[in-house]
């Protein structure tokens, strides 16, 4: 009887968890927008580091939602996108496939990254250049500048960004360890 009680009020804590991770990664990627370095077309923010983030932290339908929720938020004119940005039309305009990339990204991280943590991070971030490389380079009418605009210059900011993610979620991991054998 102790038993199903304590997995009652585990399975109620995990939800409650939920409803937590899910807001937390969502504000944690729109304050990363916000820390942006103007490059180009596509900025450079930190908005991969908590797509990255939420794959290793969450699980695979908590990462996907907490992205679905960004896009959400600023689709519906809350300036969560990088440069406080807001609105439908960055939904649909010429960078949008990176953003329509997070919540998938999120999910396979978070679906493999027991298999290779860097593996599943760098799928994640070829599914979120792929979908922004098809986007911007329809858009701009030239597949070959969208890769050199939207890709390339991209690259080793979004591999660092890997790595730290990779670093942390490790460290977390630890000291919840530590906190659990408390």
């Amino acid at each position: 009887m102790k038993n199903l009680e304590a997995n009652k009020i585990k399975k109620k804590g995990n939800r409650t968890l939920s409803m937590v991770m899910i807001p937390l990664f969502t504000a944690l990627t729109a304050v990363g927008s916000q820390i942006s370095i103007p490059f180009g077309t596509v900025p450079v923010t930190l908005q991969m580091l908590f797509v990255f983030s939420a794959g290793y932290i969450l699980k695979p339908f908590e990462a996907f939602m907490s992205m679905m929720l960004y896009l959400v938020l600023g689709g519906i004119g809350i300036p969560v996108f990088a440069n406080l940005s807001a609105g439908f039309s960055y939904l649909v305009g010429p960078t949008s496939g990176y953003l329509w990339a997070f919540p998938l990204a999120a999910y396979i991280i978070s679906s493999s990254k027991n298999r290779n943590l860097f593996a599943s991070g760098l799928t994640g971030l070829c599914i979120v250049y792929a979908f922004g490389w098809f986007v911007l380079g329809a858009s701009i009418q030239s597949f070959q500048k969208a890769f050199v605009v939207g890709i390339l210059p991209f690259i080793a900011f979004d591999i660092g960004k890997l790595f730290v993610a990779i670093y942390a979620y490790k460290k977390i991991c630890k000291s919840l360890d530590h906190w659990e054998e408390a």
